[in-house]
């Protein structure tokens, strides 16, 4: 997938690359207090297997982006279709998704978490990946939710009897307690997977393209996968 000589230049480069880059896309998306909600195109369906976890990509990808996320984290919403993109050009790798509505984004993150689960239970991958779509298209933000007036396209009979069930509730309970266990408390925060290796790297978010090719470097080449700051650098921090 990436050269030995790129991998082995990794070694040294990463530590300032990834603290580089994170704080760089970081910095330009910390500037948009309040991102400008777009029409969000639709998501075409990926052969993905059924979820949870959602799987959007190749699902005999070798490397995976597993994404902690909060439906209604302004920098979430900016770097979703940044990861879509990365994504599509990058069969090797797939994205998996976890909720992760925080508490300061209440209710609304947890009642849109849950309506893209019971779109994902209705429709699949591709009905999961385009309620997200739609509700990071048409959200405020913040923990302002969707517009009252403003229906969401989902409403047969089998999505309703999702909603009125424990199911949405259970898997975004199961799914936060795991960031919990790992010590994830902010969005959004990205864990690289080689599936060959069984290494990972925590990373938080977002993150840059070059970045994330740098750390799957990292993992695919059996380095350390501790990311030390850089002396003087200072912390980086994604939304809270």
């Amino acid at each position: 997938m990436w050269s030995p000589s790129r991998r082995a230049a990794t070694r040294w480069f990463l530590s300032a690359a990834l603290c580089a880059l994170v704080l760089g896309t970081a910095g330009r998306l910390a500037g948009q207090d309040h991102p400008a909600t777009q029409p969000a195109p639709s998501v075409a369906p990926s052969p993905s297997k059924a979820g949870p976890p959602w799987i959007y990509g190749r699902p005999d990808a070798r490397f995976t982006v597993i994404e902690y996320a909060d439906l209604e984290c302004p920098y979430c919403r900016a770097y979703f279709p940044v990861l879509r993109r990365w994504i599509d050009v990058h069969p090797e790798v797939d994205w998996q998704w976890r909720h992760l509505p925080l508490p300061m984004h209440q209710p609304a993150a947890l009642r849109e978490a849950r309506l893209a689960e019971c779109a994902g239970a209705v429709g699949g991958a591709s009905g999961f990946w385009n309620a997200v779509t739609w509700i990071y298209g048409h959200t405020r933000g913040d923990g302002r939710g969707i517009p009252d007036d403003v229906p969401f396209p989902w409403s047969a009979a089998p999505f309703r009897q999702c909603l009125d069930s424990p199911r949405p509730d259970r898997i975004i309970r199961e799914q936060a307690a795991e960031a919990s266990r790992a010590g994830i408390d902010a969005t959004p925060t990205l864990r690289l997977v080689d599936r060959e290796t069984g290494r990972s790297l925590l990373l938080p978010g977002p993150v840059d393209g070059d970045a994330l090719l740098s750390g799957f470097d990292l993992l695919a080449g059996h380095q350390s996968s501790h990311v030390p700051t850089p002396s003087g650098s200072p912390a980086i921090t994604p939304s809270r």
